[in-house]
């Protein structure tokens, strides 16, 4: 089976256009690494990019990668005319039976449904949802993603939903749908190693508003007061010049000056899963999330998880053993939780890096995508 992925590159966004390696986000390219074994399907990898890139041509022995360059009056400005028009040339080229459209953020999503080939769409960010609940500006980036994101659900053939809260989300705004979570990357099924276990919990995401790193200060600040011992690292990028983001900087500095708190800036994946290693946890705790990749990832490594019961960490983390989630705004509920599980030697809860193996390996999503494929162009044959 021929299939067209289409999803982003960050390359030119990070200021990486010389690396050959695409910047493929972490769930599409999990997803690229379970299909590299199933040789009878034929991947070809479509990215659209502002900057001319030289790129591998190949990803994998099954798997081929297309940059395609498309000035920035293609982009948004113009409804991604130009992405559309390029990707359309792309596929006339390769002639794939299904067309996937990795997101509805950018311009993946609206190039699949106007490609004129067979096509799905991931849901990766609720773009609409997203917009309602932070009142976007009309006219802005939120809002126009918002509305291209009802545009192209309805006319896709069916959404591939990363959880149940996403699926909720979907009546009357696509035709099918299909319950798939994401992949994790194979490098975080690896044997976790034994090391000295430190009282260190871990927030992974970029400093935003959705993700309330300021308020989780205010969590750490509290348990500073009860004399507690204890390490709170913050993993993610940040953007200084926006205002939550200063707000959170200027807020680490005192519990950054006396060692309970940090942020320690974007990490490769070999260097998160070191950071992973040598925590006991994690708190994720969000006002909205449609899946909550991180979660999984700490959960994969053993780590004990502390969450907000929204979107779909309550898919992944709901059964996890040791995993405890708590209403989106219960802080005090939160902060008592932490502070009993420091009290009792910040233990690593046994069991979990199993039960996620089982549900989100590279290899089964990927098996799984390729049945949804067959499904959707009527295919019969095996192809993986």
């Amino acid at each position: 089976m021929k299939v067209a992925l289409i999803t982003t590159d960050g390359r030119d966004q990070i200021g990486e256009e010389k690396e050959l390696m695409p910047s493929i986000g972490p769930a599409p390219l999990a997803l690229l690494r379970g299909f590299a074994n199933c040789p009878k399907a034929e991947i070809h990898v479509i990215s659209c990019a502002q900057q001319r890139m030289r790129s591998l041509e190949k990803l994998a022995d099954n798997i081929f990668f297309h940059s395609l360059h498309v000035p920035k009056i293609g982009w948004m400005r113009t409804v991604y005319q130009g992405c559309i028009r390029a990707t359309r040339k792309k596929l006339k080229e390769i002639q794939p039976e299904i067309v996937h459209g990795q997101g509805t953020e950018r311009d993946c999503a609206i190039s699949a449904v106007l490609s004129g080939f067979p096509n799905v769409v991931t849901i990766h960010g609720n773009m609409a949802e997203l917009a309602r609940l932070f009142g976007a500006r009309v006219g802005g980036y939120a809002w126009l993603a918002a509305r291209l994101e009802n545009f192209t659900l309805r006319r896709t053939a069916g959404v591939f939903c990363n959880s149940k809260y996403t699926e909720s989300l979907m009546p009357a705004r696509a035709k099918k749908t299909w319950l798939v979570p994401n992949a994790l990357r194979r490098e975080f099924f690896e044997a976790i190693p034994v090391a000295p276990r430190r009282s260190v919990l871990l927030n992974v995401g970029v400093i935003t508003e959705r993700k309330r790193q300021v308020e989780l200060l205010g969590v750490a600040q509290n348990l500073q007061r009860q004399g507690l011992k204890f390490e709170f690292h913050f993993v993610g990028q940040i953007n200084p010049v926006e205002p939550y983001a200063a707000a959170f900087l200027e807020r680490l500095k005192p519990l950054e000056a006396i060692g309970c708190a940090r942020h320690i800036g974007l990490l490769p994946t070999d260097a998160l899963i070191r950071c992973f290693d040598s925590a006991s946890g994690l708190v994720h705790f969000p006002s909205e999330e449609a899946f909550g990749l991180v979660v999984a990832e700490a959960l994969a490594r053993g780590l004990k998880f502390f969450g907000a019961h929204v979107g779909g960490i309550a898919d992944i983390a709901g059964d996890a053993p040791g995993a405890e989630l708590f209403a989106k705004d219960d802080w005090a509920g939160l902060t008592e939780a932490i502070a009993q599980w420091i009290k009792e030697g910040y233990q690593r809860p046994i069991g979990a890096a199993v039960l996620i193996q089982e549900r989100y390996h590279p290899d089964k999503i990927a098996r799984r995508h390729l049945e949804i494929y067959r499904e959707v162009t009527g295919r019969t044959v095996a192809v993986d």
